[in-house]
């Protein structure tokens, strides 16, 4: 039987929108337990320049203090981390620091690793536009081959032609197509860890 799986779900630069809320619900319509933290206290943003001011105006230190605060208190049962774009970058970061995780799923967006980063066989599944202006191709080899080396067992999935956030259906970078086919795979990716 599967076990119960606890989705720590982080918002991108834009805040915590109503495309985060709909995630959340996909996820949770699928028998998961999703928190969406809101990092940003409230605040959205309409433009990516916006979102980026605020990102910068709290700091990256405040808004990884945040996440932890609210990941924490539930890190006991094994999280799944999950974000979009800054999110995704932000879950990567509790995760790797995390031994009790059970998987990370990043969509639109990673973050940079320390060379001693360590993980016993971490699953990992990457949503990633195909380009990217965030997450060009000679970072995500690197990025690739440095979790690998960390001991992530990864699994990306590029999306030719698609806008960076293209998940949300607000935003003028949505691609419904790639959207969907982003779920399928996910909830797969999510059933399959809370089978073990």
């Amino acid at each position: 039987m599967p076990s119960p799986t606890t989705i720590v779900l982080f918002h991108s630069a834009y805040g915590l929108r109503p495309a985060v809320h709909a995630a959340a619900g996909r996820l949770r319509e699928a028998g998961h337990e999703v928190h969406v933290p809101d990092l940003y206290e409230g605040r959205t943003a309409d433009t990516v320049e916006d979102g980026m001011a605020i990102k910068d105006e709290i700091g990256r230190d405040e808004l990884l203090r945040r996440a932890v605060a609210a990941a924490a208190p539930l890190s006991d049962r094994g999280l799944v981390y999950a974000g979009f774009s800054l999110g995704g970058s932000i879950a990567q970061n509790l995760a790797l620091n995390d031994e009790k995780a059970r998987g990370l799923l990043l969509l639109h967006g990673t973050s940079d690793l320390p060379e001693d980063a360590a993980v016993d066989e971490l699953p990992v599944q990457l949503h990633v536009a195909d380009p990217d202006p965030f997450e060009p191709h000679d970072w995500l080899n690197a990025w690739y081959l440095r979790m690998g080396r960390a001991g992530a067992d990864v699994e990306v999935y590029r999306y030719p032609g698609a806008g960076h956030l293209f998940t949300d259906p607000d935003l003028p970078d949505h691609d419904a197509e790639a959207a969907g086919a982003v779920w399928t795979t996910a909830l797969g990716f999510l059933d399959d860890i809370a089978r073990g």
